[in-house]
């Protein structure tokens, strides 16, 4: 990609986000994943129906007060461990509800993920996500396919907006192209459910960031290798979103290096009080 200006990388990047966003009942499946392949994430508005998606954060709210607190602190992270109400990440809700499995299963998300992956799409985790207002911290750049620990690096995060995102709610931004350039050097973070960030972060690479926006029923999918991050909410309003992680078949897991981060990973947290 060429070197954006930083005199005006804001109106270069919005253009080129107009650029970008696809209609899922409009578009030729190959445009999208030509965009995909290109630029290593893409945009499908109005991926639910008005209806669909009533009926998504219904089932959310409700798993959300009711059952989410009672599970593995593990698979539960507070933003605010003293505070039951300020849940900000949830692990695998497809094992706890079968609604979320159905919708993870359903024929759209996994139509998409396989055409987007160029194979058949294996579910690895869905998981909920909020970035509560004034508290919510900003996701530190990374890419997935850091904590996946797989080869070949085939996999996707699909990004399920429950209500409008922007910069100032902590919206994800993208750097376009980085999927090709294989995986960057990471470092340990001090941030509940991010705890591996790029430790060579610079000035190219806040340039070169798109910074992405979404209405609730949006889906934003983004390749493994792909470099994202988010700011911190510093709004008066929730970031909400489902977000449902795919591999390719192919895609092998190194489970004994997994494991042996998972299990690192659990103690430091309760070791630190931070879950």
């Amino acid at each position: 990609m060429t070197k954006i200006s930083p005199i005006s990388p804001f109106i270069v990047n919005k253009l080129f986000e107009i650029l970008k966003v696809c209609k899922a009942n409009g578009d030729d499946m190959t445009i999208l994943k030509a965009d995909f392949d290109r630029d290593g994430y893409v945009v499908v508005r109005d991926f639910l129906s008005a209806k669909k998606l009533k009926e998504v954060i219904e089932n959310t709210d409700k798993f959300i007060s009711e059952k989410a607190i009672n599970l593995p602190r593990e698979i539960v992270y507070l933003e605010d461990i003293s505070q039951k109400s300020s849940v900000k990440q949830v692990q695998k809700l497809y094992e706890h509800e079968s609604f979320f499995n159905d919708l993870a299963t359903s024929r759209s998300i996994v139509e998409l993920a396989e055409q987007l992956l160029g194979g058949k799409a294996v579910l690895k985790n869905m998981q909920y996500f909020n970035k509560l207002p004034n508290i919510g911290r900003e996701t530190p750049p990374h890419q997935d396919g850091y904590y996946f620990m797989i080869q070949p690096q085939q996999a996707i995060t699909m990004w399920l907006s429950l209500g409008h995102a922007d910069a100032k709610n902590g919206a994800v931004s993208y750097i376009p192209g980085s999927h090709k350039k294989g995986l960057r050097e990471h470092g340990k973070t001090q941030t509940l459910g991010f705890s591996q960030a790029i430790s060579d972060w610079n000035d190219e690479d806040i340039v070169q960031e798109v910074q992405m926006e979404a209405e609730a029923g949006d889906l934003l999918v983004h390749h493994s290798l792909t470099i994202h991050r988010a700011n911190n909410n510093c709004s008066e309003f929730q970031r909400r979103s489902l977000g449902f992680i795919f591999y390719r078949e192919d895609a092998v897991r190194d489970e004994k290096a997994y494991q042996i981060y998972k299990e690192n990973l659990n103690q430091d947290l309760i070791r630190n009080n931070k879950i």
